[in-house]
């Protein structure tokens, strides 16, 4: 039988790719004063309602939608909590 499970995907740039975003947020928290930041990544968060029978196979749900959709594997990387 099929329960409802939160989820949280995150997704951010791999190391080593140009986060132009990130560096804008830096240069801004540093013109408002902002000492002591260092490096800024910026990504993503999905927050995800969905039905499975276990926690493994929602899992293996979002980890599909994340290949599929959800991130650019080449150039990021994802993270998947299932509650």
């Amino acid at each position: 039988m099929a329960r409802t499970f939160n989820a949280r995907v995150t997704v951010t740039l791999k190391n080593g790719v140009l986060d132009p975003q990130g560096k804008a947020i830096e240069g801004a928290l540093a013109s408002l004063g902002f000492d002591g930041v260092g490096q800024v990544r910026q990504g993503k968060v999905f927050d995800i309602d969905l039905e499975a029978t276990s926690s493994k196979a929602a899992r293996a749900r979002l980890e599909d939608m994340c290949e599929k959709l959800l991130a650019n594997t080449v150039i990021e990387d994802y993270s998947v909590e299932v509650s």
